[in-house]
């Protein structure tokens, strides 16, 4: 992972109670937590029996609104 350089806020009671991140930082950790989601998404849908279709017939139920 890239490194990140991150500032925290400290409370009243001396703990840390909030990270700062550049903007630029904070764009690549939002990215790469969605792109975490994708892949458990695909995970999950692999591990779901499923009937397969042919691509043709994927795409024209596309077309026609038949997807659920």
């Amino acid at each position: 992972m890239k490194p990140l350089h991150e500032e925290y806020l400290i409370g009243s009671n001396g703990q840390k109670k909030a990270v700062l991140l550049p903007i630029a930082e904070w764009n690549e950790v939002v990215e790469a937590l969605e792109e975490l989601d994708d892949i458990r998404a695909y995970d999950a849908a692999k591990q779901q029996p499923s009937e397969s279709i042919p691509f043709d017939q994927a795409i024209l139920e596309i077309d026609q609104g038949k997807v659920n």
